[in-house]
């Protein structure tokens, strides 16, 4: 079973940066999309970016455009998420998610059967 792991989280000023990192074990991460997630308290969780193992595509929500940029090394089997100019709006849990089989880098939860624990990120001064 595809197992992914979450790190990188943490409190940050505004403005600052973060990476995390998303580690897969188990099943390759080869021929799937990989999304990141956030959940901040209160609200539902929403698509941030998603990218292809494959074809190297990537999506973003509008709200982290321009901000945040999705990687993959498959050789590593780790999906990264760089995040700068980060803002209070930005605080809230991160997941990883994994798909089954495809090519395309959907950003739609529910195509997302493999989630991992979730990394904190706070933006705060």
């Amino acid at each position: 079973q595809l197992q992914l792991v979450e790190s990188g989280g943490g409190l940050v000023q505004p403005g600052g940066s973060l990476r995390l990192s998303c580690a897969a074990s188990g099943f390759t991460l080869d021929y799937r999309a990989v999304g990141w997630f956030r959940q901040a308290p209160g609200k539902e969780r929403e698509a941030i970016s998603c990218i292809s193992t494959i074809a190297g595509s990537t999506n973003y929500a509008d709200s982290v455009k321009g901000r945040f940029t999705i990687s993959r090394d498959n050789a590593k089997k780790t999906v990264y998420l760089q995040m700068n100019s980060l803002k209070p709006e930005d605080t809230a849990v991160y997941y990883c998610a994994g798909s089954g089989p495809t090519a395309q880098a959907m950003c739609v939860i529910s195509h997302y059967g493999y989630w991992g624990q979730g990394t904190q990120v706070t933006v705060s001064s």
